[in-house]
């Protein structure tokens, strides 16, 4: 799979910007993320007074003469944050629709390209049945993302995915020191709340990005069709069927997927985690400057 998106242009143009994520994160040192805890960079953050135990090189002997009482400086700390991304590989994401796989892939690539430009680290998991690959291990460094993001340009799109399973299951998912990001159009089966609950359960910061075509969020189809559900393996698969589209039929489906978007944005909500819902005619710089930086991801 090849994608338009992938340029050098395009990279160029994130750096404007960074994720955001919450001050109470935990990480390793090293990083550029702010967090409450005071650490060792060279910011100045406030004062305590001293106790015993205390590294009395800390201690400001201007403050000690005006008050005869030993006060420490204390000074910023800065963390190296884990964003891990999850890409739903089903067929639903691309297996007939290199636009939507295209996308998909430029999303992937625009919140790792943030992360290791800003010091962080990322990777990958990709979703396929009830498993989540991880190819590349953590990637530290532009060398190494480019290097990931030549490969996942050639990625498949096949089968079906298991949210619930490949997420709970996945490896290398540390507990409150980054955001987690799952991409997906959320057409499945399994239990994706699950998933978030299980992140949550983590600490980590939580992001779902819905990617949808145009043609997903308003089909323009009439009369009778054969709809052959794209992660069948088996033509003659009960998810497979000829009927008849009428106005009644299209409403119940536009009814459908306003249920599954208001039921990720409740949900969402209702454990402090962002959602946002794309479709693949919108610019891809519009969902990365604007969706995002409206939930709070980006600044």
């Amino acid at each position: 799979m090849k994608s338009s998106y992938l340029n050098d242009e395009f990279f160029s143009r994130l750096e404007t910007l960074s994720l955001e994520l919450r001050a109470d994160l935990a990480g390793f040192f090293g990083g550029k993320h702010l967090v409450r805890t005071y650490g060792q960079t060279v910011e100045f953050a406030d004062y305590r007074e001293y106790m015993l135990g205390d590294d009395i090189r800390r201690i400001d002997w201007n403050l000690f003469s005006r008050f005869e009482k030993y006060f420490l400086k204390l000074f910023t700390d800065e963390r190296q944050m884990h964003t891990q991304i999850f890409i739903d590989c089903s067929a639903s994401m691309g297996k007939d629709n290199p636009a939507k796989a295209a996308y998909t892939l430029g999303v992937a690539a625009a919140l790792g390209y943030l992360s290791v430009h800003n010091m962080d680290k990322v990777s990958y998991h990709l979703i396929r049945g009830e498993r989540a690959e991880n190819p590349f291990g953590t990637i530290v460094g532009k060398r190494a993302f480019f290097n990931a993001i030549s490969f996942l340009e050639e990625m498949s799109f096949e089968g079906e995915s298991d949210l619930r399973s490949s997420v709970v299951g996945a490896q290398g998912t540390g507990s409150s020191d980054g955001l987690t990001v799952i991409i997906s159009d959320f057409f499945t089966d399994s239990d994706w709340k699950k998933a978030v609950d299980y992140l949550c359960y983590k600490k980590r910061q939580v992001l779902l990005v819905q990617v949808m075509t145009p043609e997903e969020v308003d089909p323009t189809y009439m009369g009778r069709v054969n709809l052959i559900d794209s992660e069948s393996v088996d033509i003659a698969d009960t998810k497979n069927m000829r009927i008849k589209i009428d106005r009644a039929s299209q409403r119940a489906y536009e009814e459908a997927v306003g249920e599954l978007w208001g039921d990720l944005k409740t949900f969402c909500n209702s454990r402090e985690a962002a959602f946002v819902s794309v479709r693949t005619d919108q610019p891809l710089e519009k969902m990365l400057f604007k969706e995002l930086l409206k939930v709070g991801i980006m600044e």
